[in-house]
């Protein structure tokens, strides 16, 4: 006789390619979420490794423009005193800086972090970069403007790094959600130390499901054997009705191929975690992928840091236990 979970599986099978048939129960996920991990508020988490130590950074809170906590084993986590950006670009409106959805990453000589915050002559927000020599800052602004700035598209939020070859990448969103305009996530060729823009912006993915609300943003794009996975949110960020979702391509600039249901929601936790979203994807010394993603607390006073085991296998992802990183 068929257990409950499998047959809520088979009736929600859906087709993912003419080749593969997936199966997404609302029951896989919700045993394998770890947290929070950080309870406080710490939202849009991004981790980077550095020396054996993982360096998480979030959207401002907690009195600080960029937050930042540690861990060695990405299920202990310490919040630093420090703010990581102590003074944003000068372009920043000091009176409204909305300083959100930092990204760090390991230039070589140092470390670059990418963050989102308030244009004070264009009032839309915009991607700045800073540098820091170490992975704890402080990062200091570079440039006299913002990095990424499109105002006629709304401005620029959530930028990411990827790297390739030797060649590293921003993906960003066009703030379209601000003001009527269409959202797209972006890939842009950029400097090695991701300091400046090389070339022309290649769309990727827009918002075009109804569980995404008209939204699609904090792009996180990763590469597993031969295919690239373009993790994003969708839907209305304060609400339950947030959530992760995922694309598929063969090549870097696409055509990236949606998942035919979102990867993670509140129903697919089990209500175990509200709204998840703002991901980032880490690989841990073990070889295995975590995703580390924030939840609204049950008062809706914070967002706090939750992290899961996520594996990628047949041209899908799954939240859960799975095979080493390759």
């Amino acid at each position: 006789m068929l257990s409950d979970v499998l047959r809520r599986c088979l009736h929600r099978m859906v087709v993912f390619t003419a080749a593969a048939a997936v199966c997404f129960s609302p029951a896989y996920a919700g045993t394998a979420v770890s947290g929070p991990v950080l309870d406080t508020n710490f939202p849009d988490p991004d981790v980077v490794s550095a020396q054996g130590v993982f360096h998480a950074y979030a959207t401002s809170g907690n009195g600080k423009h960029v937050q930042r906590a540690t861990s060695r084993d990405l299920v202990r986590w310490s919040a630093a005193t420090r703010d990581a950006l102590p003074v944003p670009g000068a372009w920043v409106d000091p009176a409204e800086p909305r300083v959100w959805a930092p990204e760090v990453f390991d230039n070589g000589p140092g470390f670059t972090l990418y963050y989102t915050a308030r244009h004070r002559a264009g009032g839309r927000q915009c991607v700045g970069v800073a540098l820091s020599s170490a992975p704890q800052g402080p990062f200091r602004p570079v440039g006299e403007g913002p990095l990424i700035c499109p105002l006629d598209q709304g401005g620029a939020i959530d930028a990411a790094s990827y790297s390739e070859d030797g060649r590293r990448y921003v993906v960003w969103k066009n703030d379209g959600n601000c003001c009527g305009v269409r959202t797209w996530l972006h890939l842009q060729s950029v400097s090695a130390d991701g300091t400046r823009l090389e070339g022309e912006p290649v769309r990727l993915l827009t918002q075009d499901r109804e569980w995404e609300g008209g939204v699609v943003e904090a792009p996180t794009l990763i590469k597993r054997g031969r295919q690239y996975v373009l993790l994003y949110s969708g839907g209305p960020y304060h609400t339950d009705a947030y959530g992760i979702g995922y694309a598929v391509a063969d090549h870097l600039t696409g055509p990236y191929i949606k998942a035919p249901a979102p990867l993670m929601t509140t129903d697919t936790l089990s209500g175990s975690v509200r709204g998840p979203g703002g991901q980032d994807v880490v690989t841990g010394a073990d070889g295995r992928d975590r995703i580390v993603f924030h939840g609204w607390s049950a008062d809706r006073s914070r967002r706090m840091m939750y992290t899961a085991d996520l594996s990628f296998s047949g041209g899908r992802l799954t939240v859960g236990a799975g095979p080493a990183s390759q």
